[in-house]
């Protein structure tokens, strides 16, 4: 799968990956860091880019762009 492809499985929740990029349909993962998940029925993705002030990587951040057009975007607990 494409990593746009393994976000929107995400969003519809089914399960998908690609090489770094995971998803069970409920929770999302870049490498193994938790990017986005369903809370109380809502899609929120963890904001893990250099913007949103907790910056992991370069890809995690490109993954976080891919999951937040399908979730609300919010910062990492």
């Amino acid at each position: 799968m494409k990593n746009s492809d393994v976000a929107r499985a995400w969003w519809s929740g089914r399960s998908g990956s690609s090489k770094h990029l995971k998803t069970d349909g409920h929770s999302l993962w870049s490498y193994n860091l938790l990017i986005a998940t369903v809370k109380n029925g809502n899609r929120v993705v963890f904001d893990y880019t250099s913007r949103g002030g907790h910056f992991y990587s370069v890809t995690t951040s490109k993954h976080v762009g891919l999951a937040a057009r399908h979730g609300n975007l919010v910062a990492p607990e």
